[in-house]
């Protein structure tokens, strides 16, 4: 297989924050989704590009917090939007949509990590349902205002626990086999890298590219369903491979992939360190760059497929 997996060396890198990413970089005009932009690297994103000049709205599961994160900033506006529940996800995007607004930026931020097994309505495992699917849902119902943007761009974050599992299309919801809250994990996470590979594949043509990111490690909400020698464990291992980097520079690859003239033309690809990522090759056991499966096209078909299957919701673009 082809890929397009090859570093620009973007003069960036892992310490990189925001500010030095936009420099001068203006966004007015510009508007935004964030899911989850409320919290941890979502938080700085938002932050990041309200105070370039866009204008963001933040969907959020639990609006009183997002009020008391973001009171008081300028062009941030606040929606209810629960990822697990299909009906609010359709009534978000109705909103959105009935607003006559392009949509410039869709940044897939929110997500679960390590949660015990729960499923939702439908039976879809939570991890799945939250990190994968409610996001292919969202997105495809904004799509007729991302392709009214005229260059629109979908960041979907995922995470180097993508190394933990490719997608399990036979039993993805744990049906069958015992359930791994890593395996579910890391299996959502290739899903986000799979759809931002798909979703690339469909919008080039409409100019809508996407682009799949791994912020680097960084100690957020995130780690809410873990116990605290978890924590203390994980945070041990990421420190052996890079040290942990504050919200800010988790959130510069996200606004990097979201506005750099860097990536005009560009898209379908894994980023981390504020650059595109390498292959990892297949007998690393150093979870650095992106497994081949998780950047393979006909895998992406393939999810693109059983997402539409398994939501209901079909794309037309």
């Amino acid at each position: 297989m082809t890929t397009k997996q090859q570093p620009l060396n973007s003069g960036f890198g892992a310490t990189t924050t925001t500010r030095e990413v936009l420099g001068t970089t203006r966004l007015d005009g510009t508007v935004a989704i964030v899911t989850g932009g409320y919290a941890g690297i979502g938080l700085e994103t938002t932050r990041a590009l309200q105070a370039a000049g866009a204008t963001v709205i933040v969907p959020a599961r639990t609006p009183d917090k997002a009020r008391a994160a973001l009171s008081g900033w300028e062009r941030v506006e606040l929606e209810p939007l629960d990822l697990m529940d299909p009906a609010s996800i359709d009534a978000f995007a109705s909103r959105f949509l009935a607003s006559g607004r392009p949509l410039h930026l869709l940044i897939n931020n929110a997500g679960v990590m390590a949660s015990p097994l729960s499923r939702d309505s439908r039976g879809f495992e939570s991890q799945f349902a939250t990190n994968h699917l409610g996001h292919f849902q969202l997105t495809v119902r904004l799509w007729p205002a991302l392709k009214q943007a005229n260059g629109a761009r979908v960041v979907c974050l995922s995470s180097r626990g993508h190394f933990f599992s490719d997608v399990d299309f036979e039993d993805p919801n744990f049906h069958q086999r015992p359930y791994d809250k890593w395996v579910a994990y890391g299996q959502s996470k290739t899903a986000n890298i799979l759809f931002a590979v798909g979703l690339d594949a469909r919008g080039e043509a409409h100019r809508v590219r996407a682009f799949a990111v791994h912020p680097g490690a960084i100690l957020t909400e995130l780690v809410r369903s873990m116990s605290e020698e978890e924590v203390r464990a994980s945070t041990e291992n990421s420190n052996k491979l890079e040290p942990m980097k504050t919200p800010e520079q988790g959130a510069a690859t996200t606004v990097w992939c979201a506005t750099s003239r860097q990536l005009e033309g560009m898209g379908g690809v894994y980023c981390e360190n504020v650059d595109i990522a390498v292959i990892a090759p297949p007998e690393s056991t150093v979870r650095r760059g992106v497994k081949a499966y998780a950047v393979d096209p006909k895998r992406a078909d393939r999810l693109w497929t059983a997402s539409e299957a398994w939501t209901g919701v079909r794309f037309d673009p």
